[in-house]
């Protein structure tokens, strides 16, 4: 008993130190605070009107509606951090470390508690916490780490279940699952995966129905508030409408040169894996293939025969997601948005769940009483972590010397972001850039008219009494045209641009960003 707890303290340790460095490597990484894109920007925003009291409202744009298009799960974060005095825009650094601390520290549980081994668990906290994708993953400003903490949560909670099977943990994992809902719509992926795994691994279908109905009373709740209040405010669930858009050759060459960031952490063997024509491709079939061939093998074989061996919970929950994730990220692509592509922030739940199967098979070889079996593990496990270890080092040393994305100098430090901060505030902005302009000119604003709807891929209605209306605004002396990275834009967005700007006086100009005013 006594070897038991010391061994069972000496891994939590190992774990805590994990995580704690884990933190500290975040926090050295974005000294001028985490990557900034539109989306971040949203967050932040929203947070500071829940601070505000006003609730959750499009803060950054003039016309301030209630937000539905992103669930209120991260900026109700960063407000709590707000509470202690700190901006959201600061306290989001601090979230985000944190959640990659911990979300490393609850991968070990669910390695130890997946393989039955201490070792296992570690050695999966240390290989998501040098993992260059996921760290990058954390060192921006977006909800992913805080959906990939309640994804995990919920997994280790839905594996208590059948440990000792309560109703009561599938009513807690059903609200953890509505907290990564409330984080991320992917969230529904979650709620598919578990429904799926009841009706295949309970043994009656009495037992099917009632264990899900139990999960579901813990989901159901939350997720349907959410839904009724955006119902109320906006006339709409989620701001997606159902309309058919294919996926493009673009949005697919980038999912695959992500997954292959992931699997070949060298730059230099990557493209120069990449040059032989669709081998990444294939090989991500391969993974694909074989995975799906795993669980579905596992899973129909527990459903038409219930007398057999329950196959462990976590790697085949996790396995099931991987599929219902991607499911669900392309069906919303190819149906409700069509802006959505394939990139890091979005597949990362997939990479976490693909290194808890990649550390369960891994285990699943050391078994083998064959020691060829048990050297290629260890020499695998070394050649990851140096190969995981090596990239990271270059992630954290690009990081660390200034801001990415809008939270670059460039951005902070634009002279054309000082020209607006002089307007008088009761002067209105149209730019292409309204986030940057919130965050630095201290103003919401406008934004453009546009031909195309990025969200639907359709065209938009409007555009001619758009552009007219906002060169009528210029034109009185009540608004200025803020185009920002002028010349680095496509040409058919140039010429929007020029259409725009078409009769204005271009009244500021520096480093591709114009600003437009009336005749003085």
């Amino acid at each position: 008993m006594k070897y038991f707890l010391k061994s069972h303290l000496l891994f939590l340790s190992a774990l805590g130190l994990i995580a704690v460095s884990a933190v500290g490597i975040l926090l050295y990484s974005t000294p001028q605070g985490l990557g900034l894109s539109d989306d971040s920007i949203a967050y932040i925003a929203g947070a500071r009107s829940i601070l505000a009291g006003y609730g959750y409202r499009e803060a950054w744009l003039a016309s301030n509606q209630p937000v539905t298009h992103f669930p209120p799960g991260f900026s109700t974060a960063l407000a709590l951090t707000g509470i202690s005095g700190l901006d959201p825009l600061r306290g989001t650094r601090f979230i985000n470390a944190i959640l990659f601390g911990a979300n490393a520290f609850l991968l070990g549980i669910i390695g130890a508690r997946m393989t039955k081994s201490r070792v296992a668990g570690a050695a999966l906290a240390l290989l998501f916490a040098v993992n260059a994708s996921l760290f990058y993953a954390h060192a921006v400003a977006m909800s992913e780490p805080l959906y990939i903490f309640f994804s995990l949560a919920a997994f280790l909670t839905f594996s208590e279940y059948f440990n000792s099977p309560k109703n009561i943990w599938l009513i807690v994992t059903g609200i953890l699952v509505s907290f990564a809902y409330l984080t991320r719509y992917a969230g529904l992926a979650l709620l598919a995966t578990f429904i799926v795994a009841l009706i295949l691994l309970q043994d009656s279908w009495k037992k099917k129905l009632t264990s899900v109905l139990m999960f579901v009373f813990g989901a159901a709740p939350f997720m349907l508030g959410w839904s009724i209040r955006n119902k109320l405010v906006a006339d709409n669930a989620t701001n997606r409408t159902l309309i058919w858009h294919p996926l493009t050759d673009e949005n697919i060459s980038t999912g695959i040169y992500n997954f292959s960031e992931f699997l070949i952490p060298v730059e230099t063997w990557r493209r120069a894996l990449a040059g032989v024509p669709n081998l990444i491709a294939l090989t991500l079939s391969a993974i694909a293939l074989t995975l799906l061939v795993w669980v579905v093998t596992k899973g129909l074989r527990k459903f038409f025969k219930p007398s057999t061996p329950q196959p462990e919970i976590l790697s085949f929950a996790n396995g099931l997601y991987i599929f219902g994730y991607f499911a669900s990220i392309v069906s919303s692509m190819l149906l409700f948005d069509a802006s959505t592509k394939f990139k890091l922030r979005i597949l990362s739940p997939i990479y976490v769940a693909l290194l808890i199967l990649l550390v369960y098979f891994g285990h699943w070889l050391w078994q083998r009483r064959a020691m060829i079996w048990k050297s290629l593990v260890v020499v695998f496990a070394l050649l990851v972590f140096s190969l995981s270890t090596y990239d990271s080092s270059i992630v954290v040393e690009k990081l660390h010397k200034g801001g990415q994305g809008y939270a670059s100098f460039v951005w902070y430090d634009s002279e054309a972001m000082a020209y607006l901060r002089k307007l008088p505030k009761d002067i209105r902005v149209y730019t292409n850039q309204p986030g940057p302009v919130y965050l630095y000119a201290d103003r919401p604003s406008h934004v453009l008219p546009d031909l195309v709807d990025p969200v639907t891929n359709l065209p938009r209605e409007g555009y001619a009494e758009g552009v007219s209306a906002l060169q009528g605004d210029v034109s009185s002396g009540n608004a200025v045209l803020a185009l920002f990275k002028f010349g680095s834009e496509s040409e058919d967005v140039q010429s929007i641009y020029l259409q725009l700007s078409q009769g204005l006086y271009l009244a500021h100009q520096s480093h591709g960003d114009k600003i437009y005013t009336t005749f003085p």
